[in-house]
């Protein structure tokens, strides 16, 4: 007797082809409280701006081998000469701003973790501590912004952070679980 395959897990539309699976499957959306990881992802998002993030997938190892695997402080010790070296590796984007800002976004890092003990806190600080759980049923209910990450970001660049627009907070906060914006078909809406 044949048995059933097994039936196919239902996904956010953008996590369902096989090269996102994993991402989607085992990271985004779930609530990260770990300050390396959740300053790893706001270098990442900003490297994103205007690329798509299957690309900054791609090259998040070496990414984070360039940039000492954002241990924050050492990011923030990083020389010019340093960055101006990652500018010709072709394993990241190449874009001299966003380069710049990883050691900017250290810098500013240091100072929230100094006033608030933890990038963790002071992140979460914007949702109180807890994640929002929208009830999105499609992809297109899904916002590239809301006033709250219009707010994150203006605090963000108030602290001499770079790479931090409205969008890119947005994204940021969906990547991290501070906002669970699977749709609630998706198999990690429940689960995260």
């Amino acid at each position: 007797m044949a048995s059933n395959p097994a039936k196919p897990r239902k996904r956010c539309a953008w996590g369902d082809s096989p090269d996102m699976h994993d991402y989607h499957d085992s990271e985004w959306g779930t609530p990260l409280h770990d300050d390396r990881l959740l300053f790893e992802f706001l270098c990442l998002e900003g490297a994103q701006a205007g690329l798509s993030w299957r690309t900054i997938l791609l090259k998040r190892d070496h990414y984070r081998r360039v940039f000492h695997r954002f241990d924050i402080e050492r990011v923030a010790a990083m020389k010019d000469r340093e960055l101006e070296k990652a500018l010709l590796d072709p394993g990241i984007v190449r874009n001299r701003l966003k380069v710049y800002a990883a050691r900017d976004n250290a810098v500013a890092s240091l100072k929230a973790i100094d006033e608030h003990g933890s990038l963790d806190r002071y992140l979460w600080s914007f949702v109180d501590g807890k994640p929002i759980r929208n009830r999105w049923t499609g992809q297109g209910d899904v916002p590239a912004s809301t006033p709250l990450s219009d707010r994150m970001s203006k605090e963000l660049k108030k602290r001499g952070f770079r790479f931090v627009g409205t969008t890119i907070c947005y994204a940021f906060m969906q990547a991290t679980g501070m906002v669970n914006d699977h749709v609630v078909s998706c198999f990690r809406y429940k689960q995260v």
